[in-house]
């Protein structure tokens, strides 16, 4: 039986009504027309058509690859943002070259030295070192942490999204405010969020304080905070702001354990956007980072591989999403 011939680009172009240049562009991951990327991409579907890595490298005099280095997958939205990166360089043709670093500041510049040696085409980097230099000769886009004007750094709107949280919290009826934070001691883009709850607060003049607390601190910091400004206070936080949804859930098991009711005697809410089994419900009331659209960014830019024009610093929206640890999820259920 004879075999079926494979798809070529003329197939691509011929299904979706485009031209030639057009199927290239889209496949290389140059900027087109999102309508004919679409129509692109599903010809490429339809016909399963397979890039040819090893001619593609041969004749562009690139590898074909892209190194993402991030501390690991076990972090959920590490993990989200792994996955939409290899599936928008698929999307283009390229393989992603995975590499964790666990928060090892040898292990990244490591990474950053073998990635150069065997000439991937790109790095994209989630960072922890101090004083990190960015090497030259190669495409390199940062995420959630600025480096420069010459380095490209695409972050959710965290400064946006604290600020977003301290809003919903007044809305819903919350006199007395935390944030708690535990975090990295570098100046990111994800320390802003604390930033902004403070910035909301202030211009709601709600009264507030503030749990920041450096990478590695035991839980049992947030459990002595959270009893003296509850059980020990004549005004006890009933809103509370928490960096990530991680921290958000141990939160809420504490106020738990302290026999205080979430959401109906303490509303939180937390950052990412966390979904139990990676696709059901919510983990928590939380700010939404787009981590689709961070992937999609990122792997233009590094494919781009001309920087010139681009913003510094590209900060996409977060958006607030009721979880179960507001009252305003109540409220949504009893509605349904």
């Amino acid at each position: 039986m004879r075999s079926k011939q494979a798809a070529t680009m003329s197939d691509v172009a011929r299904e979706a009504g485009v031209a030639l240049g057009t199927v290239s562009k889209v496949i290389n991951g140059l900027p087109v027309g999102e309508s004919y990327r679409l129509k692109v991409e599903a010809a490429v579907k339809k016909l399963d058509y397979q890039v040819n890595t090893s001619a593609k490298a041969l004749k562009s005099n690139r590898s074909g690859f892209i190194a993402l280095i991030i501390p690991n997958t076990i972090t959920p939205f590490f993990a989200l943002l792994t996955h939409h990166v290899n599936m928008a360089l698929e999307r283009r043709g390229y393989k992603m070259m995975l590499c964790f670093t666990e928060y090892d500041n040898d292990r990244e510049l490591e990474f950053i030295r073998m990635v150069r040696h065997n000439q991937a085409d790109g790095i994209i980097a989630l960072t922890y070192t101090p004083d990190l230099e960015i090497p030259a000769g190669i495409p390199f886009v940062t995420i959630d942490r600025f480096f420069s004007v010459e380095v490209p750094c695409i972050a959710s709107d965290n400064f946006g999204g604290g600020k977003l949280a301290a809003q919903k919290l007044a809305e819903l009826g919350c006199k007395h405010l935390a944030c708690l934070r535990i975090g990295s001691s570098l100046v990111n883009e994800p320390s802003k969020r604390k930033d902004g709850f403070v910035s909301g607060c202030m211009e709601l003049e709600l009264p507030f304080e503030v749990c920041n607390l450096p990478d590695g601190s035991p839980l049992s910091a947030f459990e002595v905070f959270l009893k003296r400004h509850i059980l020990e206070s004549d005004h006890p936080l009933d809103g509370i702001f928490c960096g990530n949804d991680s921290q958000a859930w141990q939160v809420v098991n504490i106020l738990r354990t302290m026999g205080r009711r979430v959401p109906e005697d303490v509303q939180v809410i937390g950052f990412d956007g966390t979904r139990m089994f990676g696709n059901l419900d919510y983990v928590c009331s939380t700010i939404v980072q787009p981590v689709q659209d961070i992937a999609e960014t990122a792997v233009n830019m590094v494919l781009s591989n001309d920087f010139t024009g681009l913003p510094p610093l590209v900060c996409l929206p977060v958006r607030y999403q009721p979880g179960g640890t507001t009252r305003d999820s109540v409220q949504t259920e009893a509605n349904e």
